[in-house]
């Protein structure tokens, strides 16, 4: 049983691992080379439409308002993202994407999407079932442990 674990616990690290060096691979080579992955996920974070508060943002990456703060300077210089006060409460920061930051989100959804058709290309059917209810249930055991904003939250 304890190699059984062992073998998973090492796909799973490599598993992640690619996809980050892929995902990297892709900015560095793409479109948007001026961006790091971490701004990729602040864009993703911000999302497509409308706008979002720097507090919204700020728990969607469980970072920091000062860490935040860095980023979107970051991101506005670049031109990928604007900042704007809310005209209810003028200390309410929001933030949205300007049309360079929805094309950036867009190519990278883009990505992930055919990265995930390239992986799925190989499954049969009864696999890609079977593969969507074990992700669906280690996101589930993943969320039960390690978020603190859920009640029964457990440690290990």
């Amino acid at each position: 049983m304890k190699e059984k674990f062992l073998e998973i616990n090492k796909l799973l690290v490599e598993i992640y691992d690619d996809i980050t060096h892929i995902e990297e691979f892709s900015i560095k080579n793409g479109a948007f080379k001026d961006l790091s992955i971490t701004e990729i996920h602040t864009i993703e974070a911000i999302g497509l439409y409308g706008s979002r508060t720097m507090s919204e943002i700020a728990a969607r990456l469980d970072i920091t308002m000062g860490t935040l703060t860095t980023a979107v300077d970051k991101l506005i210089k670049k031109d990928y993202a604007k900042r704007s006060r809310s005209d209810v409460d003028r200390r309410i920061v929001n933030v949205s994407l300007t049309n360079k930051g929805k094309l950036a989100y867009r190519i990278h959804e883009k990505f992930h999407l055919d990265m995930v058709k390239e992986i799925m290309s190989d499954f049969t059917i009864d696999e890609e079932e079977i593969l969507l209810s074990a992700l669906k249930k280690l996101n589930k055991h993943l969320k039960d442990i390690y978020l603190p904003s859920q009640k029964n939250s457990k440690s290990i």
